[in-house]
């Protein structure tokens, strides 16, 4: 037998062992409320998990998880991250239930999941004799859901950006895919105000809603292209009074993307043109961006591609690599190669409070990390 193959049966050997060990930690963290902007709960949880395994975390200034393990200074770093928070507001009721192989949970995958694998993964090093060529950051971040905008990935990426080789976000979904091309994200808010008024002795007054609704309608008309791929939602509306006034203030919030960034600027104008075009004597509509989030691409021979594309081949696993909008964003963007991978596969999708994983397929999940750790900064 070879010493790859003495390493592989290894560290599958440790993957097993361990995954019982993961999906309780999976399960702790899932029962922590996490809104984006309220991670403070899992963040000590994480930290103090890191104490535990001998390690000296960092809590950054807006909240992240750091540790640092030490290498042999040959290399420049890798760093490791899984974001703490998940879409659901505060006051959402948490619950685990597990059935057999599979477990279920609100973010028990998206991303609960990663954030155990990357406490994990620290202990699994250690017990494979792993000593990574450069420094090894293990990060678990803040604000990668909805408006938050991957403000604590900005951080660690501004912070530690010279001495960073490449980046691994980890997502518990999507096992076997090799994320390293970056979507382009651009979140705005449409506001229209008008004078109000009651709806039957004022009728006839414009109303914000009417405004509103008409703008949404016209943006679900736009033809967007296929290639590059561009995508526009408008995911939130809110606004009005009561059912018999008429709306003084309403607004849209706009989620557009595109793998070009030329064709998500191009979106932009078309959908700002839509709006302003409702702008009258007596409305008035205003455009806040709330978040950008830079696409661009790593490319495919890039060593951290290989290494994790060799990682998730030997695993006998399928390589996917869709385009998509994660905390890898931000390194792909200034140039750092990264990647995303998943951990286990979905049953029931993200962002629902019934969101289900798979459990067996997460021992596959924790090898493709060890594989790739061992097989960076030299892949193929």
């Amino acid at each position: 037998m070879t010493g790859t193959n003495t390493r592989a049966v290894r560290f599958a050997s440790l993957a097993g062992e361990s995954l019982e060990r993961v999906v309780e930690l999976a399960k702790k963290i899932c029962l922590i409320p996490s809104p984006t902007g309220e991670e403070e709960g899992v963040g000590r949880f994480v930290a103090d998990q890191f104490t535990e395994r001998g390690l000296r975390p960092e809590i950054d200034e807006v909240g992240n998880v750091i540790v640092r393990r030490e290498g042999a200074g040959a290399a420049g770093t890798l760093m490791i991250a899984a974001h703490m928070d998940t879409v659901f507001p505060a006051g959402t009721p948490l619950h685990v239930a597990r059935d057999g192989d599979k477990i279920t949970g609100p973010g028990i995958g998206d991303n609960s999941l990663g954030v155990a694998a990357l406490i994990a993964l620290a202990e699994l090093l250690d017990a494979a004799g792993i000593r990574t060529p450069g420094d090894l950051l293990l990060v678990a971040d803040v604000g990668e859901e909805g408006l938050g905008n991957l403000r604590g990935m900005r951080a660690v990426v501004n912070r530690f950006e010279p001495e960073l080789g490449a980046v691994i976000a980890l997502e518990g979904h999507g096992l076997g895919r090799v994320l390293h091309q970056a979507v382009a994200t651009r979140r705005i808010r449409i506001t229209v105000t008008g004078p109000g008024g009651h709806g039957f002795s004022c009728f006839g007054r414009p109303s914000a809603v009417h405004a509103i609704a008409g703008i949404v309608h016209r943006i679900a008309g736009l033809d967007v292209p296929s290639e590059p791929r561009t995508t526009y939602n408008v995911g939130l509306i809110e606004g009005g009074l009561s059912v018999n006034s008429i709306a003084p203030s309403a607004s849209a919030s706009v989620d557009l993307r595109s793998t070009d960034p030329e064709a998500l600027d191009a979106l932009t104008g078309r959908v700002e043109s839509i709006a302003h075009a409702a702008s009258s004597d007596s409305l008035r509509v205003g455009i806040d961006n709330l978040g950008d989030r830079p696409g661009g691409l790593t490319p495919p021979d890039a060593r951290i591609v290989r290494a994790a594309t060799e990682a998730v081949e030997s695993l006998g696993l399928e390589v996917t690599g869709d385009p998509g909008s994660t905390d890898a964003n931000i390194p792909i963007s200034r140039g750092i190669p990264a990647v995303c991978l998943g951990m286990t596969r979905c049953v029931t999708g993200a962002h629902r409070v019934d969101e289900t994983i798979e459990i067996p397929p997460i021992v596959m999940g924790l090898r493709q990390l060890l594989e790739i750790v061992d097989r960076f900064p030299v892949a193929g």
